[in-house]
């Protein structure tokens, strides 16, 4: 479950600091479109080509993400509080009507990868994703992710 949960953070925390790094770069294609047309390969490709770009600015936004994996190795109850905080902030931002649920709609304006995987993520298929659909997802996704590197 620890190393469930510091994975999950550091994907986000990593995943955070790259879109606000590549945003801040106006880079084309930054941010993974609704209809999912970009792939991991693709997203690696201009990570690098950036990286290779912008040496200094990759270094520290390396190293900024390899002290947040030291940090919640050493305090992952800190990161877990600070994961689920930020996820619910981004769906109560999302949910621009208030409904406690996010709407298709919503989502593509608001969370674009939640409007990617919406059929997924939404288990009881009533066209809507609550918060707590959307954790069960980052918890099944985590645990994917762990088993994976399990198996290496």
């Amino acid at each position: 479950m620890k190393g469930l949960l510091i994975a999950a953070a550091t994907l986000l925390a990593f995943g955070t600091l790259a879109a606000s790094s590549f945003a801040a770069e106006g880079i084309p294609g930054a941010t993974v479109r609704p209809d999912g047309s970009t792939t991991p390969g693709d997203r690696k490709a201009r990570f690098e080509q950036w990286c290779q770009d912008n040496p200094e600015k990759c270094r520290e936004m390396k190293a900024k993400a390899e002290q947040r994996r030291e940090e919640c190795k050493a305090n992952p109850e800190k990161c877990r509080a600070e994961l689920q905080a930020r996820v619910q902030e981004r769906f109560k931002k999302a949910d621009t009507n208030g409904d406690g649920r996010i709407s298709r709609e919503e989502a593509q304006k608001g969370m674009p990868l939640l409007a990617r995987d919406f059929d997924r993520i939404d288990a009881n298929k009533d066209g809507m994703v609550t918060l707590e659909e959307m954790e069960a997802a980052l918890k099944a996704y985590a645990g994917a992710s762990k088993g994976k590197e399990n198996r290496r």
